[in-house]
């Protein structure tokens, strides 16, 4: 009996799954486990494995194509089956369990409204026996813009037209004198790309546009000396198997940060507030198409050298689209750090459910004031986004209080 393959749900938040790739043809021969196809969702490509054996039979779309979660993507069965009476049934189970959408209406293609809109108005020569003011350069509308492609000044151009009316071969005939004013034409070609936005794309516009415009965003901003941090890391990365990041530090500081404020470790539920007993820190991570968010649990738990291990590891992982969806599922706060790129202080976006994100820029030198002189001092700018319907000011400045503590004075992350 043939066997019906319908879309899954690769992620919390998939609606729509596109098949990137079939790894398998019609008429092939499909063995339970093998690779049938790879299917981009709103967070990363997927690899869709058969359950069944036996001839791929029926394919709903072609790669490139969308199917929404829990439609059908494609029939298994035994060579020959016939699938117009599988497909009629599935139809009209469908049909039952799901009310049609209303069709929506296609907007016409381009070519179509401009055949269809009126012929643009022409440009009627003065009547005859009426007089022309003497400043006005008469020209059809064609000849002025060659004019001007061209550089010409019109005015120095006779016309041949009816009532000395300048018309285009006109403005091809005329050869500017020795003495008279031109200028070279610049000319180029008007050209863009337009690209299908991904799913993943669609998904941080959808979940970041209803951040921003739901949850009432406040900013609070601190610099941070990280002399010590500087210190303490290039003392660490002497005798570490394992290379570690001032990122590293960063998550095990905002990690031993939360377990002292659990009102910033929290997310809005709509009638109640979560407030998180665990610490599971997402790592905001750019790629190609976007931005994906490996969460690093339990991170108050684990060392320097854990955090590193694991943050290098989703990090190759989110660029090669090998992320599960247990790997970004789950945060209960987000670091978005952009200052190995450069950037000196910047907001972010919160990351729902989370209640905070914070934002890391990037350490410079700056002149402080050290024991009463002027130093060169290692300074980095952080800038706290919170969710005012959860976290007051006087809670994330007490937050970032701490989270300035802990790396000012590293040793207290170390132990």
């Amino acid at each position: 009996m043939a066997e019906i393959i319908e879309m899954p749900k690769l992620s919390d938040t998939m609606t729509i799954g596109v098949i990137a790739s079939w790894n398998k043809k019609k008429g092939e021969k499909v063995k339970s486990g093998e690779l049938l196809a790879e299917v981009e969702t709103d967070k990363a490509t997927m690899e869709l494995e058969s359950y069944f054996d036996g001839i791929l039979l029926y394919t709903a779309v072609e790669a490139g194509g969308g199917v929404p979660v829990g439609d059908l993507i494609a029939i298994i069965g035994k060579e020959g089956e016939e699938v117009s009476g599988i497909l009629a049934e599935y139809n009209a189970k469908k049909s039952v369990s799901t009310a049609p959408a209303a069709p929506e209406a296609v907007a016409a293609p381009a070519a179509s409204v401009a055949a269809s809109a009126p012929a643009p108005a022409v440009t009627a020569s003065p009547s005859p026996g009426l007089p022309a003011s003497d400043n006005r350069v008469k020209a059809s509308p064609l000849a002025k813009a060659l004019a001007k492609d061209k550089g010409i000044d019109i005015s120095r151009i006779s016309g041949s037209g009816e009532g000395g009316r300048i018309v285009k071969k006109d403005i091809d005939n005329f050869t500017p004198s020795a003495g008279a004013s031109s200028f070279q034409a610049v000319s180029g070609v008007e050209s863009y790309d337009e690209v299908t936005v991904s799913q993943m794309r669609k998904t941080i516009a959808r979940r970041l546009g209803e951040s921003k415009f739901t949850a009432p965003h406040f900013y609070l901003t601190m610099e941070i000396n990280m002399d010590k941090a500087v210190e303490a890391r290039a003392s660490l990365n002497e005798i570490a198997e394992v290379k570690i990041s001032f990122n590293d530090l960063v998550i095990k500081a905002v990690a031993a940060a939360l377990r002292k404020h659990p009102k910033v470790n929290s997310s809005w539920l709509g009638d109640k507030i979560r407030y998180n007993h665990h610490i599971h820190i997402g790592m905001a991570v750019a790629v190609e198409e976007g931005l994906l968010v490996p969460v690093i649990r339990f991170a108050d738990s684990k060392s320097l050298t854990q955090i590193s291990l694991e943050a290098k590891d989703f990090g190759a992982k989110a660029k090669n689209k090998q992320l599960q969806p247990q790997d970004w599922e789950g945060n209960t706060f987000t670091i978005s750090n952009l200052g190995m790129f450069g950037i000196d202080e910047f907001t972010a976006i919160i990351n729902p459910p989370d209640a905070c994100i914070l934002a890391v820029g990037g350490i410079s030198q700056q002149p402080i004031v050290k024991n009463g002189q002027i130093v060169p001092g290692n300074i980095m700018k952080v800038t706290l986004s919170c969710d005012h319907r959860v976290v007051d000011g006087a809670i994330g400045s007490a937050f970032l209080q701490t989270l300035k503590s802990n790396l000012e004075n590293p040793v207290r992350i170390l132990l």
